[in-house]
């Protein structure tokens, strides 16, 4: 697998569990949300220091973010759309 596609499935699993959103995500970890995106979509590259600014707004461990999925595991289903909740 691709490190990049890695990296963007544990960030995602592990902000789609924390219920958040990649607006709220890229706030706590003080950098833009289209940077999130694409790195959630796998285009970007992001550097070590960026990935660790990530974990601690997720509060994982950078190690985390380069999980391997367990065999059989589904990706994280996205969240609702929309900035405000209850939509």
């Amino acid at each position: 697998m691709d490190i990049r596609k890695l990296v963007a499935i544990n960030i995602r699993k592990h902000r789609v569990a924390l219920g958040l959103s990649q607006e709220a995500l890229a706030v706590d970890a003080e950098i833009d949300r289209t940077h999130i995106s694409r790195i959630e979509r796998g285009v970007e590259n992001p550097t070590i220091l960026v990935l660790e600014r990530i974990a601690g707004a997720l509060g994982c461990e950078i190690a985390n973010l380069f999980e391997r999925p367990k065999v059989g595991e589904k990706l994280p289903e996205t969240l609702p759309k929309g900035r405000k909740k209850g939509r």
